[in-house]
């Protein structure tokens, strides 16, 4: 290739590129770019916020303990020959069973010693009655005027015999009292907790024996949050209600320590004062008869078990419960209105572990999004799911196409020139 021929091809090309340029300008090709999204950007689950009645339940937790708790001691001293072999840890009576025997023998005596004195009293009483009735007759029959003195007629000596006689009895009373309590009886229906002695040992007056409990009635001490005291029918305020029999706080008492079980209880009574440590306000459960034929098929209760209590508060009407689960940070809900997420601050007048009770923020019939939601801002498009999407389907940055579009590219063909 000559010189010549070189210096055309630069010029040949830039004219190539020219000629390019001003083609695409006389044709250039019609590109329609993606239009913003103005569909939904998420699906939601909804639920109506309807008005209902609503009953409340309480949550709470406490040990059982028995209303009637004794120390068994020995009111006289000797050594324990014999012990009732339900006297055992755990062991069951009843009101009466005889529980221990303290060595009678001394006592026995006692009384016998005691019915002689008495005796010995009695006579010298008559004795003493005899003269002083002769001394009055002899006073008469020897001509004496007036009145006898006391000393005369010997009524000192009547008095002493008298108070002899009274001191007597009291001693074979006492005597026969300490031969009774020699022998050691159930003061009720109850169960062992422990056996604090056996046969052989000798005791004192005042030496513990037993430790047993009342099976009448299981008690448990159950702490109420603040906030749920004007939820709660208070014993205290039925006191004089004239139908309080009727409208006792239902309580239901929860254990998993061996199994599922659960025992129905009433509330019998308020604490007079704040518990100082927890700052908080206790009442009463009762079960009654938990040992009795009810309980059959569970196992008996322990005292001191860890238990969980359910009790019955008061009976709304007309109020707006939403689920605790659909709440933020304590304070705000979302709802859907027009196809649009906005946050609502709301007011909780009680809630648990499930529902809330709301006073303000929402109203009858708002649309609450129960779909559990990350970070999300209010003013958000939205679609309820099982509702049609309003604004059209299809990812963001895409629309559907229109006549004489492709609906792969998005983009308007143009006739060929």
């Amino acid at each position: 290739m000559n010189l010549k021929s070189r210096k055309l091809i630069p010029l040949g090309i830039f004219g190539a590129l020219i000629l390019i340029a001003v083609l695409i300008r006389m044709n250039p090709p019609e590109v329609t770019q993606g239009g913003g999204f103005a569909g939904p950007q998420m699906v939601v689950e909804t639920s109506s916020v309807e008005r209902q009645d609503y009953q409340v339940h309480l949550q709470s937790y406490g040990t059982a303990q028995p209303r009637t708790r004794s120390i068994l001691i020995a009111q006289v001293g000797g050594q324990i020959v014999s012990v009732n072999e339900n006297v055992r840890n755990g062991g069951f009576f009843e009101r009466g069973d005889v529980l221990g025997q303290i060595d009678p023998r001394d006592y026995e005596a006692d009384v016998k010693i005691s019915e002689a004195s008495l005796a010995d009293a009695r006579q010298a009483l008559a004795e003493a009655e005899a003269r002083s009735q002769q001394a009055s007759e002899d006073w008469g029959r020897l001509g004496n005027e007036g009145e006898p003195t006391e000393l005369v007629l010997r009524v000192p000596q009547l008095e002493a015999a008298k108070a002899r006689v009274q001191s007597a009895e009291s001693a074979l009373s006492k005597a026969k009292l300490d031969l009774e309590r020699a022998t050691i009886r159930a003061p009720y229906a109850g169960r062992v907790i422990r056996k604090l002695v056996d046969v052989g040992q000798v005791v004192t007056p005042n030496t513990q024996l037993a430790e047993i409990y009342a099976t009448d009635v299981i008690e448990i001490r159950l702490p109420l949050r603040n906030r749920d005291l004007g939820f709660i029918r208070l014993p205290e305020s039925l006191r004089f209600s004239a139908d309080s029999e009727k409208t006792e706080t239902a309580v239901t008492i929860y254990s998993d320590l061996i199994g599922d079980e659960q025992w129905d209880a009433r509330l019998v009574r308020t604490e007079g004062a704040i518990d100082e440590s927890a700052r908080q306000l206790h009442v009463i459960a009762q079960i009654d008869d938990p040992f009795g034929p009810g309980s059959a098929g569970k196992a008996p209760l322990k005292i001191g078990q860890y238990v969980t209590a359910e009790i019955e508060g008061k009976f709304l009407r007309d109020v707006l419960v939403i689920p605790n689960n659909t709440i933020y940070q304590g304070s705000y809900v979302y709802v859907v209105e027009d196809g649009i997420l906005q946050r609502r601050e709301i007011g909780i007048a009680w809630q648990n572990d499930d529902d809330a009770v709301i006073t303000s923020g929402l109203e009858h019939g708002d649309q609450l999004v129960t779909t559990p939601l990350g970070q999300v801002t209010s003013g958000l498009r939205v679609s309820v799911a099982g509702e049609p999407r309003a604004g059209g389907g299809g990812p963001p940055g895409r629309r559907p196409p229109a006549d004489g579009e492709d609906g792969a590219t998005n983009q308007k063909r143009s006739a060929p020139q």
